[in-house]
């Protein structure tokens, strides 16, 4: 299950699960859309060990400007709380788990 981050719940989420991702987007942004079902099937596939989330970047705008995310699509992957690192663009799942693999 996904986890809908907003500028309120960002640091609680970070704090609650060791591994975490989180998908900056925007309704408006095409590649987004086309992103969005793969980070829904891996949010099911890695329930239970890494929280899979999605972020609005008009809503989350101060988390976006404190991360510095210029475009979007833009994935980052946190340990511990600590960002780790990030995948820009409409990447393929292979690189999205991968990245996730990296941090369990």
């Amino acid at each position: 299950m996904e986890i809908n981050i907003t500028e309120q719940n960002f640091d609680e989420v970070l704090s609650n699960n060791s591994v975490v991702m989180v998908d900056f987007g925007a309704t408006w942004c095409g590649p987004c859309k086309a992103l969005a079902p793969v980070v829904e099937e891996i949010a099911g596939e890695y329930e239970g060990r890494a929280a899979i989330c999605k972020a609005d970047v008009e809503e989350c705008s101060s988390i976006a400007a404190r991360f510095r995310i210029r475009n979007v699509p833009t994935i980052l992957f946190f340990k511990n709380g600590e960002l780790k690192d990030k995948a820009v663009g409409a990447v393929q799942k292979s690189t999205l788990t991968d990245k996730i693999n990296a941090l369990l």
